[in-house]
């Protein structure tokens, strides 16, 4: 796995449900949306995952391994277990909700030497019995490659954002790169402002945090430096929101990576020592992935050309 980004998380089907009563499935989960997405945009991307023992897990396999995606060794096919299913039910703006039908579990992986950087997120990394492992994967890696994640917190399945808190802030705390969504933070620090809840967050350890808005852009902080910027987004008309903020985050470590502000200790080191203005590209880019990919139905994230096309 030399010079890949490992992402580690769930797979599963997305089943969206629009205004109309139409229903339509894709193949999604926070993590697998970012996988896609760093392919994508010409990143090398190994995927640690579980897939289910039907035609909906082997859907998922084809599809990850089409993208040019490796899946590592040791991902398992559960006999007899269906494929994990969320359901996102559309409004009339386009924003989904969620409901899920689920379960996680973590392959035992080959040894993790040679790996540039690390995401993790969502389900994968609160969920019992994977998270514990994805934990260990986290600890295992950061000595020589650099880390992200990204809570996306599902209400649904996490209950009191009080139980969950903890095994967050830990994994912000092993990170290089946190990027969490203002609903996120309202769940998990309810009447906390934003500015705080970076202070916060800087602390425990990560040199740059981004919080998305929405239709309002971004918030972007460096916890070195203690500059803070909100960066508005491309205009476009939305079709719906699903996958959005995953297309962001891969949108945002390739234009880390791709500015080496993120690949081993190295990587680590340049990006402790950055500016905004150093991160700025990173954070257009995801901008910019996460408007093509609200332009269009489902978690669809763009290739590298359509994003020098915009």
């Amino acid at each position: 796995m030399s010079g890949q980004t490992l992402v580690v998380g769930e797979s599963l089907i997305d089943v969206v449900r629009s205004p109309d009563g139409s229903t339509r499935e894709h193949i999604g989960g926070s993590p697998a949306n970012v996988a896609v997405g760093l392919a994508r945009l010409n990143h090398e991307t190994a995927f640690a995952t579980m897939v289910g023992d039907d035609e909906r897990g082997a859907r998922i396999a084809s599809h990850l391994v089409r993208e040019g995606i490796s899946l590592t060794e040791g991902n398992p096919k559960h006999i007899g277990r269906r494929t994990s299913v969320a359901t996102s039910t559309l409004d009339a703006t386009g924003a989904a909700t969620y409901t899920f039908d689920l379960s996680w579990e973590l392959p035992e992986l080959e040894p993790l030497q040679g790996l540039a950087h690390v995401h993790t997120g969502s389900i994968a990394a609160t969920l019992e019995p994977g998270a514990s492992s994805v934990l260990s994967t986290i600890q295992s890696a950061r000595p020589n490659a650099t880390i992200s994640y990204d809570p996306n917190v599902r209400p649904s399945l996490m209950g009191d954002p009080h139980d969950v808190r903890a095994k967050i802030e830990a994994l912000i705390g092993l990170s290089d790169v946190v990027k969490a969504s203002d609903e996120d933070i309202a769940w998990l620090y309810d009447g906390v402002a934003l500015p705080d809840i970076l202070r916060l967050w800087g602390q425990l350890g990560p040199a740059l945090t981004v919080v998305t808005r929405g239709d309002k852009g971004a918030v972007v902080g460096l916890s070195i430096t203690g500059e803070l910027a909100s960066i508005d987004p491309p205009v476009v008309e939305v079709i719906d929101t699903v996958g959005a903020g995953d297309s962001f985050m891969a949108g945002l470590l390739s234009g880390l990576l791709d500015a080496g502000l993120l690949g081993g200790t190295k990587g680590r080191a340049r990006l402790r020592s950055a500016s905004l203005a150093d991160v700025r590209p990173a954070v257009d880019r995801a901008l910019a992935c996460a408007a093509i990919t609200v332009s269009r139905a489902g978690a669809n994230p763009p290739h590298r050309a359509e994003l020098a096309s915009t």
